[in-house]
């Protein structure tokens, strides 16, 4: 693990050992609302914790001083049985995932993100902060494994992830599995395809290792000054295809632009819930002289966008539905002309194309019966 720290070795060496510790040692494991158990014995132990959150299906593990830690599982909050965690329980549970780097930077600016891993375990993003009752955390699971576009139940994505260049964008809350499914759509260009495949993230997540292409990685703060900063390198890095964590800036969106129309696949994200509403979050960032010519370079160089929520499953767990936009000439035209408003309909009729409303592909999870009816009453407009 890249820059880890040795005080808490000895914590990621018993971590396989811990993975299968009994349930008892927490009471009864995960309850809601809190009722009393047999607590943890202190001092706890971070490895412990996040290795009780993976073995109970979780996505995140939140700390907050005040308050027992707590489990986000298939969506919902549950606290897992223990007492409320002091500011200095979460303070150092929270330094030991640190770097030296890393605890600098937290007690100066009060908050971090950043990525470390716990061998035969897991991978974890973490936001590290200060709230009104002392540090809090919250680490975001990330599995050792990519899945693959089959287990996530996106094969169709594999011809998108083969193109030669273009911009194809992954969108949706937070939360909503756009890294995983980036991940998967990496992973089979990798396993597919020979090629230089470059990623930029803030951090690192999933980490993908050389197949058919050789891939690097850089996180931002650590190998990078920012991500507009990595991307003027990557024009001069021999890159096919190019990962940016997220589209924040002017900067970032017209390089990321720049280097689809010079050649190259770049992969990016955005937090927007549709097609439609990406072409307008992209457009209105830049300055009212620039978007006319912004959206002249969106429809040439965009291929696709793939906007997803989680939705809960038959039996538990959740899986992605999706809206899939492919950048025909019919939807290049609507762009250029500013015609946004029609994506939709386009989108509704262009299933010979591969396309698909959020609400096609709902209804076909519920005929499946992948998703249950009720989850289909949702806001897809």
């Amino acid at each position: 693990m890249d820059g880890a720290p040795s005080d808490r070795s000895l914590c990621i060496q018993c971590a396989k050992s811990i993975i299968i510790f009994g349930e008892a040692s927490f009471g009864t494991p995960i309850v809601e609302p809190p009722i009393i158990g047999t607590p943890i014995k202190h001092p706890m132990n971070i490895v412990e914790l996040l290795a009780f959150g993976v073995k109970s299906g979780c996505s995140d593990l939140h700390l907050s001083a005040g308050l027992p830690p707590m489990i986000r599982v298939d969506g919902d909050m549950r606290r897992i049985d223990m007492p409320a965690l002091t500011n200095q329980d979460v303070h150092a549970l929270v330094l030991a995932t640190m770097d030296p780097g890393q605890r600098k930077d937290y007690e100066e600016f009060l908050e971090i993100d950043f990525s470390f891993q716990i061998p035969d375990l897991a991978r974890f993003r973490v936001n590290a902060f200060t709230q009104h009752r002392g540090s809090g955390a919250v680490f975001r699971v990330i599995p050792r494994e990519i899945p693959s576009l089959i287990d996530l139940g996106a094969a169709n994505l594999g011809e998108i992830a083969s193109l030669p260049r273009g911009m194809v964008l992954v969108t949706g809350p937070t939360g909503s599995g756009k890294s995983t499914t980036l991940a998967a759509m990496v992973d089979h260009r990798n396993k597919t395809q020979y090629g230089h495949i470059l990623t930029v993230e803030d951090p690192i997540e999933f980490i993908h290792e050389s197949k058919k292409c050789l891939v690097n990685q850089r996180e931002v703060h650590r190998h990078t000054r920012g991500f507009d900063h990595a991307l003027r390198s990557a024009l001069r890095e021999d890159p096919d295809v190019i990962l940016i964590g997220e589209m924040r800036d002017p900067d970032t969106i017209r390089l990321a632009l720049t280097a689809a129309e010079t050649g190259h696949l770049v992969f990016g994200t955005l937090h927007t819930s549709s097609a439609a509403k990406t072409m307008n979050r992209i457009v209105d960032v830049f300055p009212a002289a620039e978007k006319e010519m912004i959206r002249a370079m969106l429809s040439e160089s965009l291929q696709a966008v793939i906007a997803q929520i989680l939705v809960g499953k038959t039996g538990g767990g959740r899986v992605a539905a999706r809206e899939i936009m492919i950048a025909t000439p019919a939807i290049r035209n609507l762009i250029r002309e500013n015609k946004i408003a029609q994506i939709y309909s386009a989108i509704q009729t262009g299933r010979q194309f591969g396309m698909q409303t959020l609400s096609q592909n709902i209804d076909e999870l519920v005929a499946a019966e992948t998703i249950p009816r009720h989850e289909a009453r949702l806001d897809t407009t």
